[in-house]
């Protein structure tokens, strides 16, 4: 089917290179026009056909047709004449040059294009195997953030439920209820770990995308600062959202456990009682949420690893009994499955965290 098909256009273009020359010989009288007509056909059979045979075949058949139909003697085949030998040969040899030429460049292309699909194969495979290693490191980071902060609250309440079954009979009413509220602190703290893991699971499997909708931010950031303030009530949170009206892509129950994460971690871990400062922003095509408190800040040596759930304290200051590790890995893995980033620093007077979230499905 497919010799066929070229063996139709070759002869097509052939009749049609005969017909033109046939008038451009009238209009001019030139056989020299003639055999550019042929050698344009013969291009042509070479382009858009496979391999050389098609345009070997056209070098013959153009050289026969300017013999043939516009050399002297007409209709007829003759070579014989001084000077039509090399004219014709000529044209013969100048004929196959320019069909190999058409042929090899069309070849090099080809190449050129498996080569520039492979890279983009290739490509596409190192990129699956980059999502893939980070997957793989973020599960590694929760497993071993989810040992390690694990460990703390239930030695705490162990030590303190095996305290009250052994001395209770000599234990003062206070020293009782203090036992039994730390249990009751470590329980909620445990609890608050697991709606983290929870979280964690909404992120589908196979998969470090979420499913994204348009919501409003002024009600996920007040849903996260009311659901805050449940398990703190005292806790002071100067918010600061923009004037306009913004609908922002994103799973709103993941991003309010950030934004929850990040006020707790806040809260507990700053070593202050001044109000924290929770401030979003619109800038360009993104949205900026900065959580700033005025504490003791984040140790130095501490920032590089912090959201990879190993970190256990903020600073030499801190007496926190449980670290931030979890948290902060379980926020890096939600916002970078929505396409943010996040960020700790230190400022002037204590520490801020920064995330921001992609705007690329707002209207214009």
């Amino acid at each position: 089917m497919k010799r066929l098909k070229e063996f139709i256009v070759t002869m097509a273009l052939l009749v049609l290179a005969t017909a033109l020359a046939y008038w451009f010989y009238h209009t001019t009288e030139s056989m020299t026009n003639m055999a550019i007509v042929y050698m344009m056909a013969t291009v042509l059979i070479s382009r858009y056909t496979s391999g050389y045979f098609w345009g070997i075949i056209s070098c013959f058949i153009g050289v026969l047709g300017v013999n043939f139909f516009f050399t002297y003697p007409f209709w007829q085949i003759d070579f014989t004449r001084d000077g039509y030998p090399a004219t014709f040969i000529g044209m013969l040899v100048i004929s196959f040059i320019t069909s190999a030429t058409t042929t090899s460049m069309k070849e090099q292309k080809r190449l050129a294009e498996e080569r520039d699909e492979m890279n983009k194969k290739l490509y596409e495979s190192q990129k699956k195997l980059e999502v893939e290693t980070e997957k793989e490191k973020m599960r590694a980071n929760l497993l071993r953030a989810v040992s390690h902060d694990l460990r703390t609250p239930l030695t705490s309440m162990i030590g303190s439920s095996d305290l009250y079954l052994e001395a209770k009979d000599t234990l003062k009413e206070e020293e009782k209820e203090g036992l039994i509220q730390h249990i009751r602190e470590d329980a909620t703290w445990l609890l608050h770990m697991v709606e983290n893991l929870l979280s964690v699971t909404r992120i589908r499997e196979g998969n470090t995308k979420v499913n994204k909708s348009p919501e409003p931010l002024e009600e996920v950031v007040s849903e996260g600062v009311i659901r805050l303030k449940k398990r703190y009530p005292g806790a002071e949170i100067r918010t600061t959202i923009p004037e306009d009206f913004l609908m922002v892509p994103m799973d709103a129950t993941l991003v309010e456990q950030v934004i929850i994460n990040l006020l707790e971690n806040a809260l507990l871990h700053s070593g202050s009682t001044r109000p924290i400062e929770f401030t979003v922003t619109k800038e360009k095509d993104t949205v900026l949420f900065q959580v700033r408190d005025h504490g003791i800040g984040i140790a130095e040596d501490k920032l590089p690893d912090l959201f990879d759930g190993i970190s256990s304290e903020r600073g030499r200051g801190s007496d926190s009994s449980k670290g931030m590790g979890i948290g902060l890995s379980i926020c890096k893995s939600i916002i970078t499955a929505h396409g943010g980033a996040i960020e700790a620093r230190n400022h002037s007077d204590g520490a801020e965290f920064i995330f921001t979230l992609p705007l690329e499905g707002e209207a214009k």
